[in-house]
């Protein structure tokens, strides 16, 4: 089948070399490395910076003023800067994000066109299920590999609070809609909140483990619209294993973390009355990403493009680059991945949240909230 993927016409101001960060030495490794021995192979690509939620930790109550369609990669572009990144600077990995992909009407469309590209290419997707139980089979038929889902609470009314909307019914057929479709491991991201729904993290993973689904527990980032974050008011990870310790047992996962942002562990019910190593059978695992307390720049194989082809070397990084633009000058292969990897060559060693006192006084948040970096 044979598929149309549009082309915008070139924006105005296209017409002059976007900014570009200084070139990188000539001797300098193969790919999307960087000063500090680090390789990017896990490419993170936003398809919209729209959402149809108003997460507390995310957007403002009334939203964001969303790109104009012109400023957005369209499905053509998208397609082109994925192969580059695939068979010229070692992708080995694509997750599509936003915003919420589900948004965009050629969805299926661009999944179908990367698959073709790339028969082995693994291809995931982070969605907050809002209108997945309808497209989940389309996705699995196109060939996305697996699906990650946000869901925060099991709770109807705690949910609509943290979302500003009540679609939590809509979020679990959409889960379960993807185990189905066969779209697994389906991951489940969870954001715990102080005094909202902090309380429910052990009947979440309880949920999940009894479902096949993968949780994993993400401290709150300063990525938020209304720049509120303050780490005071933040759950650590420290926090989270004590929550579930009431429970659960937690012991580290055998297997390799291999560059993964969470540290997975396997997890067994305690039992009344019995020691700790006697605890019963492994029940599954959960992960926790820890960014702002325990973090993993050190291992970080993650390369970042927004909606509108910005590349982004650390989700927390004040610093982008134009491909996009670029791109629509009528740039070459060469010359678009000559520009990603000087990007990635000046990628910070370390976000540095982790020195900095309880409110990080001295950290500087991005302008951008994570809807409109795409995570």
């Amino acid at each position: 089948m044979s598929i149309q993927l549009g082309m915008p016409q070139p924006r105005e101001e296209a017409a002059s070399l976007p900014s570009a960060p200084a070139a990188r030495p000539a001797d300098a490794p193969a790919g999307l490395a960087d000063r500090y021995g680090r390789r990017a192979t896990d490419m993170r690509l936003s398809l919209t910076d729209k959402c149809n939620l108003r997460c507390t930790y995310c957007m403002p109550a009334e939203g964001l003023e969303w790109l104009a369609k012109q400023a957005v990669m369209s499905a053509e572009e998208i397609v082109r800067i994925v192969r580059i990144g695939v068979e010229q600077l070692g992708v080995r990995e694509l997750r599509l994000t936003g915003g919420e992909p589900l948004v965009r009407h050629d969805l299926v469309d661009i999944i179908a066109a990367l698959r073709s590209n790339h028969p082995g290419l693994p291809i995931s997707m982070t969605t907050n299920g809002v209108g997945l139980a309808k497209k989940a089979a389309p996705l699995k038929a196109a060939g996305l590999t697996r699906i990650n889902v946000s869901l925060d609470s099991l709770h109807e009314e705690t949910f609509t609070q943290l979302t500003r909307r009540p679609f939590l019914n809509q979020v679990l057929a959409g889960v379960d809609a993807a185990w189905a479709a066969g779209l697994g491991p389906v991951k489940l991201n969870a954001v715990l909140m102080r005094g909202i729904n902090d309380a429910e993290a052990p009947s979440l993973l309880a949920w999940a483990l009894g479902r096949g689904y993968e949780l994993r527990f993400i401290e709150q980032m300063p990525l938020d619209a209304d720049h509120g974050w303050t780490r005071r008011n933040m759950i650590t990870a420290a926090e989270i294993r004590e929550l579930l310790s009431t429970d659960f047992l937690l012991s580290a996962d055998p297997r390799a973390r291999d560059g993964a942002p969470a540290e997975r562990f396997e997890v067994r019910r305690r039992v009344a009355g019995s020691a700790d190593d006697a605890a019963g059978p492994v029940l599954g695992t959960v992960g926790i990403i820890a960014s702002v307390t325990e973090p993993f720049c050190s291992d970080c194989r993650r390369t970042r493009i927004t909606a509108e082809g910005k590349i982004m070397s650390c989700l927390f990084s004040r610093e982008e680059f134009d491909l996009l633009g670029l791109l629509r000058s009528g740039a070459s292969d060469e010359a678009l991945a000559q520009r990603w990897q000087d990007a990635m060559w000046i990628k910070p060693k370390a976000h540095g949240m982790d020195h900095v006192g309880l409110d990080a006084p001295d950290f500087v948040q991005p302008d951008r909230s994570m809807s409109a970096i795409g995570g």
